[in-house]
């Protein structure tokens, strides 16, 4: 394997970075000096074109290769969701083009570039090291575009409880993946199965699994590791909210389950009701558990609308866990559909508070009031996301929790997995209580009478109508995604 070869296998991550400097290049030269709208545009212009190319190279070939034992691993399932991950990159983007709180436009774009790029390595590895330098490599992205907004003391405070949290969560990770090394003798996820298969569980493996748990528990803030999200999410610049709650928890579940489903074999024990053994799925059924209850039940009593989408992907984080936590093929791909699907949605939600706080100043419910007569189209577009992310046929996210709720159920020997799919659904029910609250505030209730005007930047429109459709789309017609999955 030379290195023409290698770059070659990494072509669409090599074709982001060129991008990434490409603007940076452009936002310095011949940029430099034009108005904050025309750097914006010509910078998303740029990026989106780099994000659009690598989307394609990565569609089209049908490649599969394992280099250097796991270290990159290429295969038309890491490629759509490099694909995926390009594609919730382009719509953050495209939202961030009005956007108002910065004029560093180039480190900015360059910022979600990067992060990008770490995602899109960590989807294409089978090795602990690559999966935590790629994963350090997007948070440390992520952290900084938390803190962009320098005009807000929030952002500033959100992005240093991100970066605390995110360093503790790395601590116990790499520990607990320091463990795995020193049990298998590599870094390798097959050879630690290979390593772990018939042996019980050792002190060893118990704490490498349990410090592994908590360092993803963070990544995907799931309960009790969530602390930084509401923050996170209220103080941070919207799109990169956006970001955060989409595009970083494609790649986050999608290596979670390899990690578990992989690395972690003949350690499963098992969750079902009245059968529970040792094993890494009852420590996730539980976290599902209390992910699903204290993100919906904490939800109902938000009056900022980023935090409530924030405990909102606490909750949603408890459902993908079941895709984790059932183990099999069908549940896997099931996880994916509503991951994927979930990100669409949330990235079209965060777009509709952008332009809604840029007018009122505000992400507050009250600045809500009346918008479906300040602004119809902007009022439809969060009316499809908010009963998408409830659960509401014909929409994606009914279809997306149908096919993952189904899985589980099929996967539990005799119904074992009953109990959480229930208690899934019940909070579910309880979730449509504040996604109609905030639509209840467009539609019902009145704006003030110095209410401003409400008016949607073209290109935020046109992204969040795109994405209304293709909530829609996937909903009655599932098939143009589960093809790829």
């Amino acid at each position: 394997m030379n290195y023409l070869q290698l770059l070659q296998l990494s072509a669409p991550e090599t074709i982001v970075t060129v991008t990434l400097f490409v603007v940076l290049g452009a936002d310095l030269t011949v940029l430099r000096g034009k108005s904050l709208a025309a750097r914006f545009n010509g910078g998303a212009l740029i990026s989106i074109l780099g994000c659009v190319s690598a989307a394609l190279l990565a569609f089209a070939r049908h490649t599969e290769a394992n280099l250097f034992n796991g270290l990159l691993v290429v295969n038309p399932s890491s490629d759509f969701v490099k694909v995926a991950i390009l594609a919730l990159t382009i719509f953050t983007i495209l939202i961030s083009t009005s956007a108002k709180f910065t004029d560093h436009v180039g480190e900015y774009l360059s910022l979600i570039l990067l992060g990008t790029i770490g995602l899109m390595f960590l989807v294409s590895t089978e090795d602990l090291l690559m999966i935590f330098v790629s994963l350090e490599l997007a948070s440390f992205s992520l952290y900084i575009l938390t803190a962009f907004n320098k005009h807000n003391e929030k952002s500033a405070e959100a992005a240093l409880k991100y970066f605390l949290f995110g360093g503790m969560s790395a601590a116990f990770m790499l520990f607990g993946f320091s463990l795995l090394y020193g049990i298998a003798g590599s870094t390798n996820l097959r050879d630690i199965a290979t390593a772990i298969a018939g042996k019980g569980f050792d002190p060893l493996l118990l704490v490498a699994l349990v410090t592994t748990v908590i360092g993803f528990g963070f990544k995907v803030a799931a309960v009790p590791f969530h602390l930084w999200a509401p923050d996170a999410y209220e103080g941070a610049p919207t799109p990169s909210a956006a970001f955060i709650g989409s595009g970083s928890k494609v790649a986050s579940f999608y290596v979670l389950a390899k990690i578990f489903t992989l690395g972690f074999v003949g350690a499963e024990g098992n969750a079902a009701y009245h059968s529970f053994l040792s094993g890494w799925t009852p420590v996730i059924a539980i976290i599902a558990a209390l992910s699903m209850m204290l993100g919906n039940l904490t939800a109902i009593v938000q009056f900022s609308v980023k935090r409530l989408l924030a405990y909102s992907a606490i909750a949603h984080a408890g459902y993908m866990l079941l895709g984790v936590l059932s183990n099999t093929p069908l549940s896997a791909s099931a996880m994916m559909f509503y991951v994927i699907t979930y990100a669409l949605t949330t990235i079209g939600a965060f777009g509709v508070v952008m332009v809604v706080e840029d007018a009122t100043g505000s992400d507050a419910l009250k600045n809500f009031n009346g918008l479906s007569k300040r602004a119809p189209g902007l009022a439809l577009c969060l009316m499809i996301f908010l009963l998408s992310l409830g659960g509401i046929p014909p929409l994606a996210g009914f279809i997306g929790k149908f096919f993952l709720f189904s899985a589980v159920v099929s996967a539990g020997a005799n119904l074992g997995l009953l109990w959480l799919v229930i208690l899934a659904i019940a909070m579910s029910a309880v979730s449509f209580y504040y996604y109609l609250r905030v639509l209840k505030a467009a539609y019902v209730e009145d704006a003030a009478a110095d209410a401003p005007a409400i008016r949607t930047p073209l290109v935020t429109f046109l992204a969040l109508a795109l994405l209304a459709l293709l909530v829609i789309l996937f909903g009655v017609a599932p098939g143009l995604l589960t093809q790829y999955l």
